[in-house]
């Protein structure tokens, strides 16, 4: 059985191309978009791992009845997935200690910290902050993903439904979701009195498992009969939920995040995981 060998490049060109040509031996690429192509082989090619990443190109290897139609349920890690940063390293930046948290963000995105106990280390370094801080990083440092809109354009043309759920705050995927009309959401409220933060989280903690039962509590939905669950995440806390999903995807991931998925995009933006499918 042949399956479809897909490779892509932020700058994909010729000598690419080429290059892909004289190491496979395959004459004929089909164009995906500006940025990918694609070809048929019969089995992995696992020497040409190392041309890729010399080159800078992600590779999969697709299944050849995978189609976009047959997506029902696309999941997305917000912070440093969705979009580029974290979003309570920027915020602890206006508090000035960035480097304190970020150093425990870090450790807990490798898996190296339980999250719930990571979370409440970081918020609890945030107490006294004005509120007025979470608009700031929205409006001043928050940016989404390269090629985000466009992935997320070609799932709801295809007719999926849209979940983000996040390890991060709902005043940043509340918003999230207005902007980029997505359908479901599920992430921390972060507890203030006084317009100040108060170093507190408002209710259960969303971690690992609880994103992953997001998932699955979509998955279960009459509708999903039959269809594909995608799961897009970066770090130790997305785990679970990549486990979840019938096709999962490491976007600029950890090790032990790339270690573990279906695919992995590590050069390339979010648009990319459309090119997944045939």
């Amino acid at each position: 059985m042949t399956m479809q060998l897909v490779v892509q490049g932020a700058a994909l060109g010729r000598s690419d191309i080429d290059a892909l040509s004289a190491f496979t031996t395959i004459s004929s690429w089909t164009q995906v978009s500006a940025s990918a192509v694609r070809a048929p082989v019969g089995e992995r090619l696992p020497a040409l791992d190392a041309l890729c990443r010399e080159r800078r190109l992600d590779l999969a290897y697709v299944p050849d009845d995978r189609r976009l139609a047959d997506v029902g349920l696309v999941a997305f890690d917000m912070d440093s997935t969705l979009i580029t940063i974290e979003c309570i390293d920027e915020i602890a930046d206006l508090q000035g200690i960035k480097p304190q948290v970020a150093t425990i963000t870090a450790r807990a995105m490798r898996g190296e910290i339980d999250f719930a106990e990571s979370l409440r280390r970081r918020v609890a370094l945030l107490e006294g902050l004005d509120d007025s801080a979470l608009a700031r990083v929205y409006d001043e440092r928050l940016r989404l993903s390269p090629g985000a809109e466009q992935m997320l354009a070609a799932f709801r043309a295809a007719g999926a439904t849209t979940l983000l759920v996040s390890g991060g705050f709902t005043f940043f995927t509340d918003r999230l979701k207005e902007r980029l009309q997505l359908d479901h959401t599920a992430s921390n409220v972060l507890a203030s009195a006084g317009g100040r933060l108060t170093g507190k989280i408002v209710g259960d903690i969303v971690d690992a498992n609880a994103k992953a039962e997001a998932v699955r509590r979509l998955r279960e939905r009459p509708q999903m009969r039959g269809k594909l669950s995608v799961a897009i995440g970066d770090g130790a806390n997305d785990l679970p939920m990549l486990a979840e999903a019938d096709i999962s995807v490491a976007y600029h991931a950890k090790p032990v995040v790339r270690e573990k998925t279906t695919h992995c995009i590590d050069y390339c933006g979010l648009d990319a995981v459309v090119n997944l499918f045939c």
